[in-house]
Parts: C-alpha cells; structure tokens; sequence
C-alpha cells in the first residue's frame, strides 16, 4: 500500500488554542514514551524525518498536528508514564490530551503504539479506557516486533487481541524491517474514513506474522 508522500508538518499545540481548525477527519497516534511512536509514523507516512525521533523518552511536549493531504491529519500526542518527567509537566499533559480527547470533532479515533516486549501497561489500559467511553476507533500498534522471535509474535498478538477483543483491532509491526506496514496504512485511512473494521478481518485483525 502507498505511503502518504503529501504528509507535512502543520504546527505544534501547547494549549488548546492553538489547535488547528476543527475540521475534516483526524488521526492521532499515542503511547508510552519509548515505545516507538516517532519511528512508526515516520514508516507509515514514508518520510524519514516527519516525526522527531529521540533516544530521551518523554522528548515530545506537544500535540504535533500533521497534514496527510486529502486524506486529512495527525495528530502526534505527547508519549506519557516517563516518571523522570516533571509532575507539573505531567499535569499539563494530562490537561492538554482531556481536552484535545473531548473536544476535538474531527478525532476520528487512535492508533495506541506500544512495545512489543511490554504490551498493555497499565497506561495504556487509561487511554483505553479514556477513548473508549468516548467511542472512538482504537487501532493496537505493537512495535518493535522485530526484537521478537516469530512464535513469540504470535503469542503476544494472540493475547493482545484476546484481552481487547470487541473494542479494538491489533497488529504486529516494526519500523526497522517494516513487518505489518501495509496494514498499519490500511488501518490509518479505515479509522480517518470513519469505517468500521471489514467482517473479513473481524476474527483475524489483517497482518499476522505467522502468516
């Protein structure tokens, strides 16, 4: 599947205000710091650099807001559970994403990215659960698959899915040998077009890496 060659950066939020216009269709990819967010949407959007990446977690302070062309935008929210962040850094985040979460119309819903050898913190169960009542489309990134042996993607995907089942889809990816790449762009246009995940899929979430 093609990349998104018209992907750009648009601008950086610190406070809601400074939210580009509420309109068309949004994206926003979240996770805990470290877990590969930056890497995963420079692979998905095929632009090296789009997105910053950094070896300090907590690096991202900002709501990052992205244009994908006439598909419509990213929003790269800031990674949380970095305890060596500032509590008052901390708080602000958590402000920053309550409101970007409940009052943003264009969310079409979230791509949750997080490490395949640490899948399902505690963390992520809150945005989880934070989206959910919310009834936004949640799309399960598990990166770095590539630190993995093949059984051992399977095992962890066969758990991830089980203990989401019936709220979100999930797949194996990793941006270093690009596994699950195609369908993490299938993913990302089916949640901006606002469609529901294809009966085809609904028991087998796309790309599995046994297959």
């Amino acid at each position: 599947m093609a990349s998104f060659p018209e992907a750009k950066f648009i601008l950086s939020a610190w406070q809601p205000a400074h939210f580009p216009p509420d309109s068309g269709a949004e994206i926003a990819f979240a996770g805990r710091s470290n877990a590969g967010k930056s890497s995963a949407l420079n692979a998905i959007t095929g632009r090296r650099n789009l997105a910053r990446t950094s070896k300090t977690p907590g690096r991202t302070q900002l709501i990052n807001f992205f244009s994908l062309g006439e598909h419509g935008r990213l929003a790269d929210l800031p990674g949380y559970g970095y305890a060596k962040v500032p509590e008052d850094m901390r708080n602000h985040w958590r402000e920053l994403l309550t409101r970007y979460v409940e009052t943003r119309d264009s969310l079409t819903g979230l791509v949750l990215v997080m490490d395949a050898r640490r899948p399902l913190t505690d963390y992520d169960w809150i945005m989880l659960e934070w989206v959910r009542e919310h009834s936004l489309a949640v799309h399960l990134l598990i990166t770095k698959a590539d630190k993995l042996n093949r059984s051992e993607q399977a095992l962890t995907l066969r758990d991830v899915r089980s203990r989401t089942a019936g709220f979100a889809t999930a797949q194996m990816f990793s941006a270093v040998d690009k596994t699950g790449l195609d369908d993490a762009r299938r993913h990302t246009l089916r949640i901006l077009a606002r469609q529901p995940e294809g009966p085809s899929s609904a028991g087998q979430v796309i790309a599995d890496p046994v297959s």
